[in-house]
């Protein structure tokens, strides 16, 4: 096989609320951790949860506002990006490594600032389960309806 590819595909929760930080020529990023949970029966029948987290960092300038004023801890995103390690040097000289998924395409799912910890019922104008899909270089959030196709693989 000619070339390789490098293409993540994560759907998950917000851990915590994005952190977005801005540079002095206007450029901003923005971080927040999400959750993926694996549920499985292990050998007894018994259900057992495998939850791993991923460090998300979104530089795309429209993406950036979008997660700034929508995204919560606590909300569900599907992320499409790729695989960055770096390293950096801690306070005590140490070498450490992380790995982050750069974000090139965001979903919201579930609707705006939904509210997942009762179980509670969007609170937007959105229908229930509708979703916002938002690509590279789009400012405006697209709304779309679960009646309609969507663009996840499955």
């Amino acid at each position: 096989m000619a070339g390789s590819v490098n293409k993540v595909i994560l759907i998950g929760n917000l851990g915590k609320d994005p952190e977005v930080r801005y540079f002095e020529e206007g450029r901003g990023v923005a971080n927040f951790p999400i959750a993926t949970t694996e549920t499985y029966k292990d050998k007894n029948g018994n259900r057992q949860e495998q939850t791993d987290w991923h460090n998300i960092v979104v530089w795309r300038p429209g993406l950036v506002g979008i997660v700034e004023q929508y995204l919560k801890k606590g909300n569900k995103v599907y992320v499409e990006g790729r695989l960055r390690t770096r390293s950096y040097e801690d306070q005590n000289n140490q070498t450490r490594y992380v790995t982050e998924v750069i974000v090139d395409n965001l979903t919201l799912l579930g609707g705006r600032n939904e509210e997942n910890s009762s179980g509670g019922q969007p609170a937007s104008s959105a229908p229930p389960g509708a979703s916002q899909n938002i690509s590279e270089g789009e400012q405006n959030t697209n709304i779309a309806s679960d009646s309609q196709d969507d663009d996840l693989p499955f």
